[in-house]
């Protein structure tokens, strides 16, 4: 049986049915096949060495191994030795079919390791084309758990793995080219919201539009708490008065920094949510189709959501109030209300959005779940807050 009468077969299947256009086929216009693979890491690391003996390294590493039922370290990993004449150095030229399970990293560290034992040199490696910004991370957050570094923002993260696995070695590596995500970066979805001065973003909410409305400002103000958590424990941290607080410090600004940035998508999801449940039902002209119930559900999630994250913090911030800078006492004050208003906010959102959602059992649960989270967030806040300025 040919292709194009394969083709025809499977269209009687519904399994095969096209998500758009007609089932009919037209065999004038032919067939393509179109596969995916995992995305596949070119990289070569640089030895002083023989050809010979960088390739006996490969042949430790590579998944192949040596054959014969002799298998490699690594899984996922092809690798070659082999001279590059034009820098006059040997290099080990390896294939990472799958950087999940096969990490830059390992292979880089095991190469060194090996080379070491057999009495020669590393001296840096060499990424071939664009590579995910995930693989970069990764093998960042391996040296700073490695080295008990604190390192939190990804351009530093990057820059770390950079000179770690030696990549500038060869040739000038610029993640602004080389990596894919900040290399489409100026092609990515317009965020209007985010992207927005302060001023802008004012004049957003305050005009004549129901999104952004509460839920994007709530975000807004639970990334801002975050925030200002984090830059207590950052003016706290590295100070020889506090020192002792150090290790402390790291493990508080970690979840906050972090917190701050998980939240900002948020401001955006919330208005993007609301116009999808009223598209819906502009759609169906009725707000109790499966289509507009499904998007109501996503606009209950999204503050529910908020919620959930700021509430995860409190933890934190318990801890860090009395330890952090004094000087900052006013900073961590605001933040801290700034997370119980953002928990709030999150909760008038969903409360309202109940109110339409027709399955009552997802209703009382939802409704008990946020009242829990708000309750717990007045608790705590006043807790937190007990302490007086002038007492601080």
């Amino acid at each position: 049986m040919s292709m194009c009468h394969r083709i025809v077969y499977k269209l009687k299947d519904p399994v095969w049915k096209p998500n758009y256009g007609p089932e009919k086929f037209q065999p004038s216009w032919g067939a393509s096949m179109v596969g995916a693979r995992n995305f596949l890491l070119a990289y070569n690391i640089n030895m002083l060495s023989t050809k010979e003996q960088a390739h006996r390294i490969a042949l430790d590493l590579r998944e192949a191994g040596r054959g014969d039922g002799k298998p490699g370290k690594f899984k996922a990993l092809q690798g070659i030795g082999w001279w590059l004449e034009e820098h006059n150095i040997a290099q080990i030229s390896f294939n990472l079919t799958d950087q999940d399970v096969t990490s830059l990293h390992a292979v880089y560290e095991e190469s060194v390791r090996i080379a070491k034992e057999l009495k020669l040199s590393v001296v840096g490696s060499e990424l071939v084309g664009l590579v995910p910004l995930s693989a970069l991370l990764t093998a960042a957050n391996f040296y700073i758990e490695k080295e008990n570094l604190f390192v939190l923002d990804e351009e530093q993260k990057v820059r770390l793995a950079i000179e770690r696995l030696g990549l500038n070695s060869l040739y000038q590596f610029d993640p602004k080219e080389r990596i894919i995500e900040w290399k489409v970066r100026q092609t990515d979805p317009p965020r209007p919201l985010l992207d927005a001065s302060v001023a802008r973003f004012i004049d957003n909410v305050k005009s004549r539009s129901p999104a952004p409305g509460g839920g994007s400002v709530a975000a807004l103000v639970g990334a801002l708490g975050a925030s200002l958590g984090s830059m207590v424990g950052l003016l706290t941290f590295g100070k020889r008065q506090w020192e002792h607080l150090d290790d402390q410090m790291r493990q508080l600004i970690k979840p906050l920094y972090e917190a701050a940035e998980e939240i900002q998508p948020m401001i955006e999801a919330d208005t993007v949510a609301f116009d999808l449940y009223v598209e819906a039902i502009r759609k169906t002209k009725s707000g109790s189709s499966i289509e507009a119930q499904a998007a109501l559900w996503n606009a209950i999630n999204v503050p529910l959501g908020l919620a959930k994250k700021l509430h995860g913090l409190w933890p934190v911030l318990e801890e860090l109030f009395p330890l952090g800078n004094p000087n900052c006492l006013s900073d961590i004050q605001v933040g801290v209300k700034c997370i119980e208003t953002g928990i709030w906010g999150a909760r008038c959102n969903v409360l309202i959005n109940c109110q339409s959602l027709e399955n009552e059992l997802q209703r009382k649960l939802i409704i008990e779940e946020i009242e829990e989270l708000w309750k717990n967030a007045q608790d705590t806040t006043a807790k937190i807050l007990k302490t007086d300025v002038q007492e601080q």
